[in-house]
């Protein structure tokens, strides 16, 4: 008996309900109870509450004019639109999967769009990519789009995101570092050996973190951010010259900072950035956004039993219009787009099947606004072994891909690898499209490519081009 046949089953013989919110949610239909929604609320929120000390450490990237964003302001917005876009997904589609800001996208932006334009401009982007995900959705085409494009390149995409943000925690890390030489560009820590605390703090951070996620504790990345923070000052306090980390006048708890809402800046200088780059920032966000975020919902429904055979679940069109919104929602309060989140399968995991368990996450967000003091406190190569971590989650994906096709092969590894030495995703995803035309056609697989596809990889000629392109309009 499968799932879906079971939890029906289990609805049929169950007494009519006279609750409100077993009615709305249709909680005893799906064959939880209350109790069971508040628990997996609460679990998904465990396992997602990294992401408002991660994502303001990824945001701290200085802009096109050195300009950074205040860390407690950004905390506030991520716990904030995290804590009302799930709230909202709940009541809206009643389907237990939370939002927060989406890795891989915060790390464009930060990696990627900042060194071109302000940090305002770079969140107006993200709002104009969250407009444009909302039209697509309400309009059919998304699911469209989402079903013409391979899904080894939609699998190659989210493997290369996860190398290139492990790469990213490396860096940060003082585990890889840069040689000034052209040959060999990057050694490990400095002359081939490890010779700093903070670079061992990470490594320690990384396997206790790395130990409890192998040994399925819940909450193992928010747990070991904590015990890598505790033990870093633990060792501050033996060895203050060694981390140098400040200890007097640390809070935790103050009231929300809420400069950053409303942030945005749509007066582009073109001086500084070309049309061209603007366009495809904006494609690279949406298409980013875009698969990233059905990928996961088709797979949390699955693993929830809310999913058929095709894998639609209820209410799919609703569920994809309030996607888009989240990116809208996030990137008005310069958190970065708010997009589902993986980690909700460990609240669906605890037998969450309806949008209650979404409520009950979404209140514990707005009460982290009052805690994001503590965002401080956690060191930099700390929060880099939480990247590295999240990065080999997200490389677990290239298991769901059949690699025996070299027409396959060659774009899944120019996707994956293009992306972190070019320090670049649009970069990945661009070699991945061109790649993958190129050599189907040429391998006599033409009419397996859909026409979608040819206008993505032209597009995508264009930007690498970009330069001459610009160039020649100006004169």
């Amino acid at each position: 008996m499968n799932s879906t046949t079971s939890r029906a089953s289990r609805g049929a013989a169950a007494p009519a309900s006279t609750s409100f919110l077993d009615r709305y949610f249709d909680i005893t239909g799906r064959g939880s109870t209350l109790g069971t929604e508040i628990r997996g609320g609460i679990v998904t929120f465990v396992t997602m509450a990294y992401i408002v000390i991660l994502n303001p450490i990824i945001l701290s990237t200085p802009d096109v004019d050195g300009v950074t964003l205040p860390g407690t302001a950004v905390a506030t917005s991520t716990a904030l639109t995290a804590g009302v876009m799930t709230i909202l997904f709940g009541l809206v589609t009643r389907l237990p999967f939370a939002f927060a800001a989406g890795l891989g996208i915060n790390a464009f932006l930060a990696f990627s769009v900042v060194g071109q334009v302000t940090w305002g401009e770079a969140m107006a982007l993200v709002v104009i990519n969250g407009l444009i995900i909302v039209l697509l959705a309400a309009t059919g085409l998304r699911k469209m789009i989402f079903d013409a494009v391979p899904v080894q390149l939609k699998l190659a995409i989210t493997v290369g995101i996860g190398l290139f943000i492990a790469f990213i925690g490396f860096v940060n890390a003082g585990f890889v570092t840069t040689t000034g030489n052209a040959s060999p560009p990057l050694d490990l820590g400095v002359g081939g050996s490890i010779t700093t605390i903070s670079t061992v703090m990470f490594i320690v951070t990384l396997f206790l973190s790395g130990i409890l996620m192998a040994l399925r504790v819940k909450g193992a990345l928010l747990i070991g951010l904590v015990g890598g923070t505790v033990i870093s000052y633990i060792v501050n306090a033996i060895w203050p010259t060694a981390l140098g980390l400040k200890v007097s006048g640390l809070q935790i708890v103050a009231l929300p900072d809420f400069g950053l809402v409303g942030r945005i800046d749509f007066g582009f200088d073109w001086a500084k950035v070309g049309i061209v780059s603007v366009v495809m920032i904006v494609f690279t966000l949406v298409f980013s956004n875009f698969f990233d975020a059905m990928g996961t919902m088709t797979g949390l429904a699955k693993e929830s039993g809310l999913a058929n055979d095709k894998g639609d679940f209820p209410r799919i069109r609703s569920a994809l219009i309030v996607e888009g919104v989240g990116a809208i929602a996030g990137g008005a309060t310069s958190s970065s787009s708010a997009t589902v989140f993986v980690e909700s399968g460990s609240g669906i995991g605890e037998g969450a099947r309806t949008g209650l368990a979404n409520v009950v996450t979404g209140v514990l967000f707005l009460l982290a606004m009052f805690f994001t003091p503590l965002t401080s406190i956690v060191p930099g190569y700390v929060a880099a072994a939480a990247l590295v971590l999240v990065g080999a989650l997200m490389l677990a994906q290239i298991k769901n891909i059949d690699l025996s096709d070299f027409s396959v092969l060659l774009p899944v590894f120019l996707t994956a690898t293009v992306m972190p030495l070019t320090y670049s995703i649009a970069n990945g995803i661009g070699a991945g499209f061109i790649s993958w035309v190129v050599v189907n056609v040429f391998a006599r697989k033409a009419k397996q490519v859909h026409w979608l596809l040819w206008v993505v990889a032209v597009g995508f000629v264009i930007y690498f081009a970009r330069g001459p392109i610009e160039a020649l309009i100006g004169a």
